[in-house]
């Protein structure tokens, strides 16, 4: 089930870097976490993922960060689509060293 989660941040962390390099929005790094619950009964699915985005670099606008985050996972990351069928999918992110605006989303954003 481990391997699922891993594809899934492989999964948005391409689509968002992609999304923010279209944007010409420079990144120095992107690290992303993915927490998840599971029913009690069998079939044991997941039924709440939570992804951490923690984006690095500088002169980075939370408005497009959050615009790359959701296109990837409403539009284009196929693997988000599918887990969104089963479990609640919610992420929030976090923007370091970022010297115009230090940002953070401490709050979840529901998807699906």
């Amino acid at each position: 089930m481990e391997a699922i989660l891993i594809a899934l941040a492989g999964c948005t962390g391409m689509d968002v870097v992609s999304i923010l390099e279209k944007m010409r929005v420079k990144i120095s790094g992107l690290k992303i976490a993915v927490e998840a619950t599971r029913k009690d009964e069998h079939p044991k699915v997941f039924d709440s993922i939570l992804i951490t985005y923690i984006i690095e670099g500088e002169g980075v606008f939370e408005d497009k960060v959050k615009r790359a985050i959701d296109l990837s996972q409403e539009k284009y990351c196929s693997v988000s689509a599918m887990l969104r069928k089963a479990a609640e999918v919610k992420y929030k992110y976090r923007i370091i060293g970022n010297t115009r605006q230090e940002a953070e989303n401490p709050t979840t954003q529901p998807q699906g």
